[in-house]
């Protein structure tokens, strides 16, 4: 290992992404993802939208947890080499979306990566460390579990194509669920700190502001009044996806869902549904949805199972 560690170091100059990287990243983001799926028998794209359009990853990733990635660059040519997001929250961290440059696949990289947020969640002394990652790949499934990452929750990564006159179907409780606001941020924190263990208040905020203009984010409320869940979506030309989503029970989750829903009209939504929550994911196939692919939620450290329904997302990172 310490041979390997310093044989990365002696190739590669590591230090964080910046602006002038942006470009560069995104076209690494995108042709990483496109090779490997193709490579795997996806028979299609990961990333359908432009190289250009996949640096918004950059962007949201950046203006959460400014600095906090880890880049590699060849020493050689410049070129970079791969790149990860990590993402320091209240109690833990959460491992943002890794990328290894095609050219540079099975030469270290996604392990040097890994072994640097490692670090620094325990030297930070944080409680955790927090990543969904695809169950098709299990080199990036063995990095993972080698590090320590434990897999907690399994996931149907469920797609639904929207008409464009919107969603018929219709949920319990829609009529619950309006809007997030600002002011419905400690109880968005309380809910899932109770739930989950967890709290990411600034994601909350960064997902109600919305300066980018790709971020929505609705709550739903029980009949005092109460919130008792909220749901987070993005919309953009890189990923159509709902969620992070919090919710008490499945039919909350299911009216935020729905609701949610609605912004996508003639577009194809992702979102990711835990596999034992039997309703959603019947109700879900009744109103269209198929599975498209399996993810793990994986953990490193402290872990509290959810007590309600959690449906993690890419951008924002899981928490």
């Amino acid at each position: 290992m310490q041979n390997e560690r310093e044989l990365i170091h002696q190739q590669f100059d590591q230090r964080p992404l910046c602006d002038a990287d942006r470009t560069n990243y995104g076209h690494m983001l995108h042709s990483a993802f496109n090779t490997w799926y193709w490579n795997h028998g996806w028979g299609r794209d990961y990333f359908t939208c432009t190289p250009d359009e996949a640096a918004i990853f950059y962007d949201i990733y950046n203006d959460l947890n400014p600095g906090c990635s880890i880049a590699f660059f060849d020493r050689a040519t410049g070129a970079l080499a791969g790149a990860c997001f990590y993402h320091p929250r209240e109690h833990h961290v959460s491992l943002g979306i890794m990328a290894v440059n095609p050219d540079y696949f099975g030469r270290g990289v996604g392990r040097a990566l890994v072994n640097g947020i490692t670090q620094f969640t325990d030297d930070n002394k944080l409680s955790s460390l927090r990543l969904v990652s695809s169950a098709m790949n299990m080199d990036s499934f063995s990095l993972y579990n080698r590090s320590g990452l434990v897999p907690r929750v399994s996931y149907n990564d469920m797609i639904l194509e929207v008409s464009a006159n919107g969603m018929t179907h219709r949920a319990l409780g829609q009529d619950r669920v309006r809007n997030a606001e600002l002011g419905d941020i400690e109880a968005m924190a309380k809910l899932e700190h109770e739930l989950s263990g967890i709290i990411r208040k600034a994601d909350y905020v960064y997902a109600i502001e919305n300066k980018r203009g790709f971020l929505s984010a609705a709550v739903i409320e029980d009949h005092s009044g109460a919130v008792s869940g909220f749901a987070i979506s993005v919309k953009c030309p890189a990923l159509n996806m709902i969620g992070p989503c919090v919710a008490r029970s499945e039919e909350d989750a299911l009216a935020l869902v729905r609701r949610q829903l609605d912004t996508f009209a003639g577009q194809v939504p992702l979102f990711l549904v835990p596999m034992q929550k039997r309703h959603m994911v019947e109700t879900l196939y009744s109103w269209g949805a198929r599975n498209i692919e399996t993810h793990l939620y994986q953990v490193r450290g402290s872990y509290t199972e959810c007590a309600g329904v959690n449906m993690p997302s890419f951008l924002p990172e899981t928490g």
